[in-house]
């Protein structure tokens, strides 16, 4: 669904104690993602819904939450539109794509787009 609340990103410069925290908070329990340019954990909380702990973007404070839409070039061209900025969409092969957003205060967002063709 559009504008639903997809997945959620953690960073962390440790991402073993961070996987300690919130696993022993929530019972989250993560699998390593490879292929990445760092470590990137994932847990799934639902159906519909997954976290991940990440070491991506050393020094980096605070969540990036993602949003479903319907089509991400749409969705990051709509971005944009509003007044806010969008990375350009980049596949997670075999899962979908994504878009990296700001809103117009500088508040980081994202956008996904299931796709299994995605790659």
């Amino acid at each position: 669904m559009a504008g639903e609340m997809v997945h959620i990103e953690i960073p962390a410069d440790d991402t073993e104690q961070s996987r300690a925290f919130w696993g022993g908070l929530f019972g989250w329990e993560f699998q390593n993602f490879e292929g990445g340019p760092g470590e990137y954990h994932m847990a799934r909380l639902s159906d519909t819904s997954g976290a991940a702990i990440t070491n991506m973007e050393a020094g980096k404070r605070g969540t990036r939450t993602y949003f479903a839409v319907d089509d991400i070039n749409a969705g990051a061209a709509r971005v944009k539109e509003l007044g806010g900025e969008s990375d350009d969409p980049m596949p997670v092969p075999q899962m979908g794509w994504f878009a990296t957003c700001r809103d117009p205060h500088g508040n980081e967002f994202g956008l996904w787009q299931n796709d299994s063709n995605a790659g």
